[in-house]
């Protein structure tokens, strides 16, 4: 593998674009948390607002907490088009998913209405996604499934908000019988978009769908 300088700080000694003093300051996510959701919990127990409303993937796995210094790379990469960061980020996630990644039957990212992708340029979970499938020999598709319209930012809206905001946002275009599929984005918060795009796998017959992210964020309870 051809070393590259570390994106934070420059190292020339870096793996995968991040050096390992650098890869040590990521902020893990911690060893005990809810099964479903990966929200922190005392012994990994299921948390009570899975218990309560269960969201529809079966399970949500993120190796990092998005915080200091994961969020800023995240940010400029996602919104200032620094797209060499890919490369780095996707590092990030094939690490985890090599340890503990299934097969799964497909591997998609969550998809970003028209209007999005050509304001952004791009599409930052499906860089994430391609890794992800190349990573755990899985197949790749960007077209199983769309966003039917241009939501709010998710990032503005409270928990209740979010739920209400994606809740009629996805399409798929083909029946998922008895499959296995993986859902990639870059960012968690509430889950409310992964567990949208979730429901409609299973309405077209998808057997399990786990969602797949680098960063969990969390957002008030309410």
């Amino acid at each position: 593998m051809i070393n590259q300088h570390c994106v934070l700080c420059g190292d020339a000694r870096a793996r995968e674009g991040l050096c390992a003093d650098c890869r040590a300051m990521l902020p893990r996510m911690p060893d005990e948390r809810c099964p479903r959701c990966a929200e922190p919990t005392i012994g990994g127990a299921v948390c009570g607002h899975c218990q309560r409303h269960p969201p529809a993937f079966d399970a949500l796995h993120a190796p990092y907490l998005f915080g200091y210094p994961l969020n800023g790379l995240i940010h400029a990469y996602k919104y200032g088009r620094r797209l060499q960061l890919a490369g780095a980020l996707c590092g990030l996630l094939t690490e985890f998913a090599r340890c503990q990644a299934p097969k799964y039957d497909f591997v998609i990212p969550v998809p970003l209405a028209n209007e999005r992708l050509a304001e952004r340029g791009f599409n930052q979970s499906s860089e994430l996604a391609k890794a992800f499938a190349d990573t755990i020999n899985s197949r790749f598709s960007d077209n199983l499934c769309w966003r039917k319209c241009n939501t709010l930012p998710q990032a503005s809206l409270g928990r209740a908000e979010r739920l209400r905001n994606v809740r009629h946002a996805f399409g798929v275009k083909h029946r998922c019988d008895g499959l296995s599929i993986a859902i990639v984005d870059d960012v968690a918060t509430s889950g409310a978009t992964l567990s949208a795009l979730s429901k409609m796998m299973k309405k077209q017959g998808a057997k399990r769908v786990d969602a797949w992210v680098l960063a969990r964020a969390f957002s008030p309870k309410t």
